[in-house]
């Protein structure tokens, strides 16, 4: 592989915020904490869906920007965390 391919941090903090926006355009409402908790929802979604992904279901994540895997857990990820952010801090503002 070589080092174009890889997928650095950087690289999964993109990722994360553009599965936190998708996550968010499927789940739409208001959050308790705003466009700037539900980005970083959406980055921390994306580290723990690969984690799930490679851990629980035996499907390592690629390791490739453009992968559908790495998209699919990477969004599921933002949606859980999305649910459960929700279910915990409320879901709207007050």
């Amino acid at each position: 592989m070589t080092k174009g391919e890889d997928m650095g941090v950087l690289s999964w903090i993109v990722l994360g915020l553009l599965a936190g926006a998708i996550a968010k355009l499927l789940l739409p409402g208001r959050d308790p904490g705003g466009l700037i908790v539900t980005t970083l929802i959406g980055i921390a979604g994306s580290f723990v869906g690969g984690w799930l992904s490679s851990h629980f279901l035996h499907r390592p994540v690629a390791r490739h920007f453009y992968d559908l895997q790495t998209w699919v857990a990477a969004i599921a990820g933002a949606l859980v965390l999305l649910i459960v952010y929700r279910l915990l801090f409320g879901n709207s503002r007050r």
